[in-house]
């Protein structure tokens, strides 16, 4: 039914294939435009639009190591490391 197509790349010129398979997924999910980009530029593009998530440093409440944690720590809520964190998750 499908047969795989050659693109070509709208972002930097280069001829990609657009799988059968590929067309089938498309197909079942209604998209109805084919791709623009080659999966290269496609994974640049995602990952430009992605922010660089900060990062901030407080010691674990429970075992006094160093843990990094995407939030800003308040002092009236305890922080845990990730190892620590994981032993309360898991009893």
């Amino acid at each position: 039914m499908y047969e795989d197509r050659t693109l070509i790349c709208k972002e930097c010129g280069a001829e990609f294939v657009f799988t059968a398979g590929e067309q089938e997924f498309y197909a079942e999910k209604g998209f109805v435009n084919e791709p623009q980009r080659c999966k290269a530029c496609r994974d640049a593009r995602k990952n430009s639009m992605k922010s660089e998530r900060e990062m901030f440093t407080a010691s674990c409440a429970a075992c006094g190591k160093e843990a990094k944690v995407p939030f800003r720590p308040r002092e009236d809520r305890p922080v845990y490391c990730s190892e620590c964190f994981a032993k309360m998750k898991a009893e």
